[in-house]
């Protein structure tokens, strides 16, 4: 039996990451601690994520002309990525995020876009057979929109399930919505989408049915430390609770969570059996320190679970 294929489509930033007591205010200086710089990007995240959990997989992405994107390349081929369709970008530089980690395991992002903004609606289409032959499309929103609308369209026309992770939180259009077949936003990103405040289950089932009627099958809101709300079109949503660790670094866990997942389901896992696989990976990559050095390994993920029993 082959196989399944999957497509991640989206952004590589270098993280120049401090971890602080606190957040600085407006005007104030606050003296940090253990400054690392790391490769992340939350497309480069989901595919790393889903790379070293053994998906079979192939990331569109961009990166600039220069030593660093050169290094982002070569990591990801380690990390059992197939970087064919990530282009170099003359004269532009890779994507950046400023990145603040407070002693909760919060963070604050700043981000320049570089050369992720580049990949266009026209360089995609460039890539198009690499969508067509794949079984899902993993997007997020760190490149421009229209391009996430085409690739959506495309994986549509190929029959290709579409994945979106709506991140960092922002308007989308009901268009883009209506092509989604699996949403998972965070409370905030479900907000942005709905304009319902996750405060309970109450209003989360609320925001998923908001989601549903634009067309979404499977709605599933991660909600940090308490686990996700998953509800599928035509049945109750109920929460899928987490695995109880303590945090120092959350920055990728929600990347981790959206590569994990969709291999799990591409492997044939049932959603809840996917979703379970993905927690156990978030759950590890919150106890470790930046992006992609946090995400596990397949063995990693799998010993994890053997321990829960």
């Amino acid at each position: 039996m082959s196989v399944a294929k999957l497509a991640v489509m989206g952004s590589i930033n270098v993280d120049h990451i401090l971890n602080l007591k606190f957040f600085p205010q407006p005007g104030e200086t606050v003296q940090g601690k253990q400054y690392q710089v790391a490769f992340g990007g939350k497309g480069a995240n989901q595919a790393v994520a889903a790379g070293r959990c053994g998906a079979d997989i192939t990331f569109i992405a961009c990166v600039g002309q220069d030593d660093v994107g050169k290094n982002i390349c070569q990591q990801l081929g380690k990390d059992n990525i197939n970087t064919s369709a990530i282009r170099m970008i003359e004269g532009e530089s890779t994507g950046v995020a400023l990145i603040f980690v407070n002693q909760q395991g919060e963070n604050i992002i700043g981000i320049n876009a570089g050369a992720n903004g580049s990949l266009t609606p026209e360089c995609i289409h460039h890539h198009e057979v690499v969508i067509k032959e794949a079984d899902a499309l993993l997007l997020q929103l760190e490149i421009p929109l229209n391009t996430v609308l085409l690739a959506a369209e495309m994986a549509k026309k190929h029959l290709t399930k579409v994945i979106l992770n709506p991140a960092p939180a922002q308007e989308v259009s009901d268009k883009l919505l209506s092509l989604v077949d699996i949403i998972t936003p965070n409370e905030t990103e479900a907000e942005h989408l709905t304009g319902i405040a996750i405060t309970d289950n109450t209003e989360a089932g609320k925001a998923a049915q908001f989601l549903h009627d634009r067309g979404i099958e499977t709605v599933i809101i991660t909600l940090g430390s308490r686990g996700v709300w998953l509800s599928e079109q035509g049945k109750q949503g109920k929460v899928i609770s987490g695995f109880p660790v303590k945090a120092i670094d959350t920055i990728a866990a929600g990347d981790t969570f959206n590569g994990a997942l969709v291999t799990g389901l591409l492997e044939g896992k049932d959603i809840l059996s996917a979703i379970r696989f993905a927690h156990a990976a978030a759950a590890i990559a919150v106890t470790r320190r930046g992006a992609q050095p946090s995400i596990p390994w397949r063995s990693e993920i799998d010993a994890f679970l053997a321990e829960q029993g």
